[in-house]
């Protein structure tokens, strides 16, 4: 049987991962084999859902009427109801929900009447609190097919310690990056100094390390010295796959929804207050702006080197009328020239304009010139892939080191 959970954490506590992690070390008490942790992240789009979007799903062999019980009773002792735009959904299935319905939350939006009408064609039991619109997550968690997975080992706080300064020690972050990348990431942002993989929020997770695979999220886990956990989970997870990216063309952009869009450079790329930096992208007469923003640090230099006739593949959320770039391709590179007067070969001095579409004239002896001078600018900036800064990435962003699927 599969068991989905969503929904059941909220910007002061709790943690979803955390919730299924417990449930799990309940159901093996109870004699049932958990095969599978998985760990779903979704449209993180969403504005109503905390910044990861994610719901986990359990894959057990057990009797499902006693599994729905005992996480029944684990959403009512743990999810923090509190929170007006926490509202926790439960689906304990026999029968696999077909894979559509993770595909579109993962890539746009879903309703909670779309979920339940699938759960009640699958025949499976399931439970909404409150406006029940966790049902979304625990039934796309369920739906979910990763032919591209990654792994992430949750490192959990004992509850005494939850909403006080975790204690990870920095230089061992360093190090198990050092040791393990390009096959775990993530873990700490080398070129900006800064520890990624411990959050500054109050829920149960005292840090993740995520990778390629089990074996190298854990020796990576291994070298990290910290405060005394209480439990860890590694999970299999769509994180660092680009399974939200949709393939589409300007025109087609919708809010909300995040791409893989090429086109143009139009104008040289713009600062703005704050230190975000902008450009109009253009193909087929239609025109997008692009965004990074401040956060993405050094790649915004990345993106004040592009001149216009640049041709670029941009990757990021449609918001606002901007793509938020994650990511882009420099596909090609324009020729930038600066253009000059002609030098006189007699004189050695360089010649005036002898009026719109008269050509040059050397002032000196007379010479002429029908053309001015041009000299290629030697550019900055490559082609190639460029990408944000680990403190930037969003969760399910593939990251380089990954290589790239288009």
């Amino acid at each position: 049987m599969l068991i989905g959970i969503d929904d059941t954490d909220s910007p002061q506590g709790m943690c979803t991962t955390y919730l299924g992690a417990v449930l799990a070390r309940r159901l093996i008490r109870e004699h049932m084999q958990v095969r599978e942790a998985r760990l779903v992240r979704l449209n993180p789009n969403v504005t109503f859902k905390t910044r990861g979007n994610a719901a986990v799903m359990l894959d057990v062999i057990g009797d499902p009427g006693t599994a729905f019980r005992i996480a029944c009773d684990i959403v009512e002792e743990l999810a923090d109801q509190s929170c007006e735009n926490t509202n926790p959904g439960l689906v304990v299935t026999e029968s696999k929900p077909g894979e559509a319905f993770y595909r579109k939350a993962v890539t746009d939006f879903c309703t909670v009447d779309e979920a339940v009408a699938l759960l009640e064609s699958t025949g499976a039991r399931y439970r909404g609190w409150k406006n029940r619109r966790g049902l979304i997550g625990a039934t796309a968690a369920v739906a979910s097919e990763l032919p591209d997975r990654t792994s992430e080992i949750l490192v959990y706080r004992q509850e005494e310690r939850f909403g006080t300064p975790r204690s990870v020690d920095r230089q061992s972050l360093f190090d198990a990056e050092a040791a393990t990348f390009p096959h775990t990431w993530d873990t700490v942002d080398t070129a900006n100094d800064v520890v990624v993989c411990v959050p500054h929020t109050p829920d149960p997770v005292l840090f993740g390390i995520r990778g390629e695979s089990a074996y190298w999220v854990m020796a990576a886990r291994q070298m990290v010295r910290s405060e005394p956990p209480v439990l860890e989970q590694i999970w299999v997870t769509n994180q660092g796959t680009d399974a939200h990216l949709l393939d589409a063309d300007i025109a087609s952009l919708r809010e909300g929804l995040s791409y893989r869009v090429r086109g143009t450079v139009i104008g040289r790329p713009k600062t703005g207050t704050g230190g975000h930096v902008s450009f109009t992208m253009g193909a087929e007469a239609h025109q997008v702006r692009c965004m990074a923003y401040e956060p993405t640090k050094n790649f915004r230099q990345v993106i004040r080197e592009l001149r216009p006739g640049d041709n670029i593949l941009a990757c990021g959320s449609f918001k606002k009328g901007s793509i938020n770039l994650e990511k882009i391709q420099v596909i090609a590179l324009n020729a930038e020239k600066n253009v000059r007067p002609p030098l006189c070969t007699a004189c050695n001095k360089r010649m005036t304009s002898d009026g719109r579409g008269k050509g040059w004239k050397c002032k000196k002896c007379g010479a002429r010139a029908d053309e001015p001078e041009e000299e290629e600018v030697p550019r900055m900036l490559n082609t190639g892939w460029y990408e944000v800064p680990p403190t930037a990435r969003r969760h399910l962003a593939r990251p380089l080191c990954r290589g790239t699927q288009i």
